[in-house]
């Protein structure tokens, strides 16, 4: 396509084309300390493209292809162009990627070791962890989190992390504005705007990390903490794979061994201070 670029996150190298510049553009700023190595082949590619040629121009509305489509995608106006981009690239991952288990899960680790955080949208994982990760703890992942099914471990996949409507401003008051994305109001999700993870992160997103504990947060309501089972945590977390049945015995032995070896809560905070501690203390339980 007329201008595309190439983006490595994880073990995953993105090839992006765009019949636009602008999207690629607003990826070079959120991926510009990512590293780049143009002689790799793409394990995922992404397509931005206007369905009419007219399309680019006149009322311009981006659709969204590649390695795998979804056929009744609806487009998006230009003007959110970043976020087809991170939705193509979510998109073909989560279609796609065979080599480790997906879960749709926040991960921040720290002393090699990881906490992992499953929920729906909404659910407050995404804040916490962007919220820890500017503390002492290490961002592995906004979207996914990937589990090595040989050993066990989780993989990270640092993408640069998706702020929604009121984390805008919880987190953007903690950061460097520099290391924040244009603000996309009004999107079908709401308003969303991109932080990108520190420099540390980045640098050690090669680096695997040993799952600790695991927590299907819920933000709102009263503080609550409640033990889950193994049984209750392996269906909530087969319904938070994109590919455990395409892994087949692979994922559910990979699965299996997560949820027996890694305790895992229900929490419930009402803010995200409340959130942040109450993480701290089922982890200092969780690794003593």
């Amino acid at each position: 396509m007329k201008h595309s670029t190439r983006i490595a996150v994880g073990p995953v190298q993105f090839r992006i084309g765009s019949d636009w510049a602008g999207p690629i553009a607003a990826l070079g700023h959120l991926y510009a300390g990512y590293p780049q190595d143009d002689t790799r082949s793409a394990d995922a590619t992404v397509r931005l493209f206007a369905a009419r040629p007219w399309r680019r121009w006149l009322r311009p509305s981006v659709h969204i292809g590649g390695d795998f489509v979804v056929p009744d995608a609806l487009p998006l106006p230009l003007s959110m162009g970043l976020l087809a981009a991170e939705m193509a690239m979510n998109l073909q991952v989560a279609l796609g990627w065979r080599r480790h288990m997906l879960l749709h899960a926040s991960a921040v680790a720290r002393d090699g070791r990881a906490l992992l955080m499953s929920g729906e949208s909404g659910s407050g994982k995404s804040t916490l962890a962007a919220l820890l990760g500017e503390r002492d703890w290490r961002l592995m992942g906004d979207e996914f989190t990937l589990i090595d099914p040989a050993s066990g471990d989780a993989l990270a996949f640092p993408r640069a992390i998706s702020l929604k409507n009121e984390a805008i401003a919880e987190v953007a008051a903690r950061v460097d504005p520099a290391r924040l994305g244009p603000l996309l109001a009004a999107t079908p999700k709401g308003d969303i705007r991109h932080l990108i993870p520190r420099a540390d992160a980045i640098a050690c997103m090669h680096k695997p990390a040993r799952p600790a504990l695991l927590l299907f947060p819920r933000f709102g309501g009263d503080v609550a903490v409640e033990r889950m089972g193994e049984g209750e945590a392996f269906v909530r977390l087969t319904e938070a794979s994109t590919n455990y049945v395409a892994l087949g015995e692979a994922g559910f032995a990979a699965l299996t061994r997560l949820v027996r070896e890694t305790p895992s809560f229900g929490i419930s905070y009402p803010d995200s201070a409340t959130g942040i501690a109450l993480v701290e203390q089922l982890w200092a339980e969780a690794v003593k």
